[in-house]
């Protein structure tokens, strides 16, 4: 590496402050959008633990053979729901639920299982689509600035379709979630079929429809699918702006110790220039005597 000059260096400096100002900027950003997106997630949770209660009561009325949502079978092609981020710079967010579902198509596959992938969000839809899977569908764009329900809808009715038809026997669901508030990691569900919880003796009480009690339970389930994908596209997206928070926040650290250490480099090297410089006019003061 050549030797800097104290103006070289001193430029150097002042690029990793300009550095250094969009990093801290962009964590105070991710830090208030973050702050929306927790109210969202943690308004979203209860509705959709309530939801479910709901279904797991009733769905006790309903027989699981005569319900395809509820229908269990050998598994031979399975489709899975991939929730990405649409930017980076977010550390090791979008890497790690890659990583992930990566770990379970090898483990589908190993077992005779044909995968196909639906992605939602930009950064799965260019890994995956750089490589050797079949993607059914990708979407991007969808974090841009409110999450994308007609996205939800469309996911939901396309992969209800294709359970019903046959054309998959398990649709997975893969998506980064808030465990804490500092704190999250990818998480792997069953979306279908609809896992039908055991009874362990509760009671359910006697209910009474006044409509198809089938085609009712169905609609509910539909409803709570749907939800299904909205709350992992929120966890998503509270999960990236925490992600995206502590990178830029490294970035700022990182940043100032290295600041700091050019700045030293930079005394340094002015001392040996006025060094130099003296000694070239004692050197000349000498020769003139």
């Amino acid at each position: 590496m050549p030797k800097l000059s104290p103006r070289d260096i001193r430029r150097k400096i002042q690029g990793i402050k300009n550095t250094r100002r969009i990093t801290n900027a962009m964590k105070v950003v991710s830090a208030a959008k973050l702050r929306r997106a927790q109210e969202l997630l943690y308004a979203s949770r209860p509705y959709s633990e309530k939801l479910y209660d709901v279904i797991r009561d009733l769905s006790a009325h309903i027989d699981s053979q005569t319900h395809h949502l509820l229908e269990r079978r050998q598994e031979r092609r399975a489709d899975i729901i991939l929730i990405t981020a649409d930017r980076g710079l977010a550390g090791a967010f979008n890497s790690n639920v890659i990583k992930r579902t990566e770990e379970l198509i090898k483990e589908k596959v190993s077992s005779g299982v044909n995968v196909s992938l639906i992605l939602i969000g930009r950064k799965g839809y260019q890994h995956f689509s750089k490589r050797d899977y079949p993607i059914i569908k990708g979407y991007e764009e969808v974090f841009r600035k409110e999450i994308n329900f007609s996205v939800v809808k469309e996911v939901g009715q396309m992969v209800r379709e294709r359970y019903a038809n046959r054309e998959t026997d398990a649709v997975y669901l893969i998506n980064n979630e808030m465990i804490t508030r500092v704190s999250y990691k990818p998480v792997v569900r069953t979306f279908l079929p609809f896992e039908k919880p055991e009874s362990k003796g509760e009671d359910y009480g006697i209910y009474e429809f006044e409509v198809d009690k089938e085609e009712f339970i169905s609609k509910l389930i539909d409803l709570y699918l749907n939800y299904q994908i909205y709350r992992a596209m929120v966890e998503s997206n509270a999960a990236e702006h925490f992600a995206r928070m502590v990178a830029m926040d490294n970035a700022t650290r990182n940043a100032d110790e290295i600041i700091r250490t050019w700045t030293l480099i930079f005394n340094k090297a002015r001392q040996e220039a006025i060094t130099s410089e003296l000694i070239d006019i004692v050197n000349a003061v000498e020769a003139m005597k």
